[in-house]
Parts: C-alpha cells; structure tokens; sequence
C-alpha cells in the first residue's frame, strides 16, 4: 500500500509528493530506474523493475547501449516499460558513494532525469532515491541532493510541462531522512 508522506504544489501548479511503498505500482506515465552505465539490470530495483517487465527492458536497454555507448549521469537513457503500467522507464546513472563529486552527479541524474520526462512527453514522472541502494549513497544527504533537485526543476518555468513529481521511497529506514529533508526544503 502506498502512503503519501508529504505534498505540496509550487506556484506553476506542479505536484510534488513525497510516497512509501511499492514504486512499480504508483499512478504515473513515466518510471525512473536507478541504473548503472551498461543498463545491466542485476539487482536491487533495477532487478525487480527487469523482472516485473520481462525480457524487452533488458533486450531494449542493450540495444540503447549498443546505439548509444554507456549512459552518463546527465543524460540517462529510456525505454518502453514492457510489462509495466507506465510509458517509459528512464534510466538514470546516478554515483557510487566514494568515486568523487558524488553531490554533482546526484544532481545531474535527478534533472536529467526530469528533462527526459519533459522529451518524451511525459506529465508525471515517479523517481525512487536514487543511489542508495547498492551504490551505498548515504541516505540523509541524497534526499537533500534530489529533494532539491526536484524543488529547483518544478520552480524553473511556468511551462515545463511536468504536473506531477512523485519521489517513492520502499522503507521506512529510507523515508524518515526523506521526511526530515523534506520539511527543511518545502517548508
């Protein structure tokens, strides 16, 4: 069951909540997936969304890397949702903790993202925290890092475009650092 744990609405009119729970079953047009460079979708949520859409997402995302070469933090790749419920999955880099300008490159991923959302159309878009799984982010300062990323972008133009941005987080060990970040950034 998803919760919503914060919203608000920035004075263009885009909705930004704040969910726990399940990210492959919230109502959006567009998925991001916290991916790595060769879009090799092993495990954590990579894995589960490559499972819940079947064989296609890996099959087209190795056809992305073949085309296109290794994705990069700014511009991340997309494709079809295969099995999902949503018109897109995006797939973006975001840093391993430790490589170096991890901040930066948090960043990039978060409005690279959202810009992909703009491209291709899309009017809500839903992003998990990217970057602290696996690629052990830590989990206060990535929701700082995408939190404000999401303000920033929602903020930058009346017509962007997106009506809704939905940050998902599983657990509560990810959504109580989310929360706090939340009521320093929104408040």
């Amino acid at each position: 069951m998803n919760r919503i744990l914060r919203e608000t609405s920035t004075e263009y009119q885009t909705e930004i909540q704040l969910i726990q729970g399940d990210i492959t079953t919230v109502k959006a047009d567009g998925i991001v997936n916290p991916a790595n460079s060769q879009l090799m979708h092993g495990g954590g949520l990579a894995g589960t969304l490559a499972r819940k859409a079947g064989p296609s997402l890996q099959k087209e995302s190795a056809d992305w890397i073949q085309e296109h070469g290794p994705v990069s933090h700014s511009t991340p790749a997309y494709t079809a949702a295969g099995n999902l419920p949503f018109k897109a999955i995006i797939h973006a880099v975001g840093p391993v903790w430790g490589s170096g300008n991890e901040k930066v490159k948090l960043r990039s991923a978060v409005l690279g993202s959202l810009n992909r959302a703009l491209e291709l159309g899309l009017e809500s878009l839903a992003l998990p925290a990217i970057s602290t799984g696996i690629f052990g982010y830590p989990l206060q300062e990535a929701a700082e890092v995408i939190l404000t990323a999401v303000r920033d972008f929602s903020i930058q133009s009346e017509s962007n475009g997106l009506s809704r941005i939905l940050i998902v987080v599983y657990d509560e060990r990810t959504a109580s650092p989310f929360r706090a970040a939340w009521d320093g950034i929104f408040q």
